[in-house]
């Protein structure tokens, strides 16, 4: 009695599972009626419908793979795009530190030093106090374009 009993309770168990496991079908005829049955139609676009959720898996909403590889390959595109612009905007930035370091650092030179020793056409010489207030001018623009740029990024 025991086994049939387990039996029974088994089979009662698995029964329910089965049937919610079957295929329904959603179509639309040609009056606009929609129907639902367990054998798909011929002649009509139909989809299956999840009967637990309700959600229909129908074909019509998936993209097909030529539509998938075209938006893959537009992706990439954009994404190869914005890395080259990335790359571009680093190689800036890292040219701006390096002019913005020289300049301070000729900046102090020049803040230092009462005299400034260049050399031209092969000789040695000092540079007057206008070539130093113009080279100071140039420095300070320097040093503003570039040092300022950093700040505020």
């Amino acid at each position: 009695m025991n086994k049939t009993t387990l039996m029974l309770t088994l089979l009662m168990a698995i029964a329910p599972g089965m049937a919610m496991s079957a295929s329904v079908y959603k179509w639309t005829d040609e009056n606009g009626i929609t129907h639902f049955g367990d054998r798909q139609p011929v002649g009509a676009n139909s989809e299956t419908v999840n009967v637990r959720s309700g959600t229909s898996t129908g074909g019509n909403n998936r993209p097909s793979a030529q539509q998938r590889l075209g938006e893959l390959q537009e992706q990439q595109q954009a994404d190869a795009e914005k890395k080259q612009e990335t790359t571009v905007e680093t190689a800036r930035r890292k040219q701006r530190e390096a002019n913005c370091e020289t300049a301070l650092s000729n900046l102090k030179i020049i803040e230092d030093n009462a005299r400034i020793r260049i050399e031209e056409n092969g000789e040695m010489r000092y540079l007057t106090p206008d070539e130093i207030a113009e080279k100071r001018n140039k420095l300070e623009e320097v040093t503003a374009e570039n040092c300022e740029a950093d700040a505020q990024q």
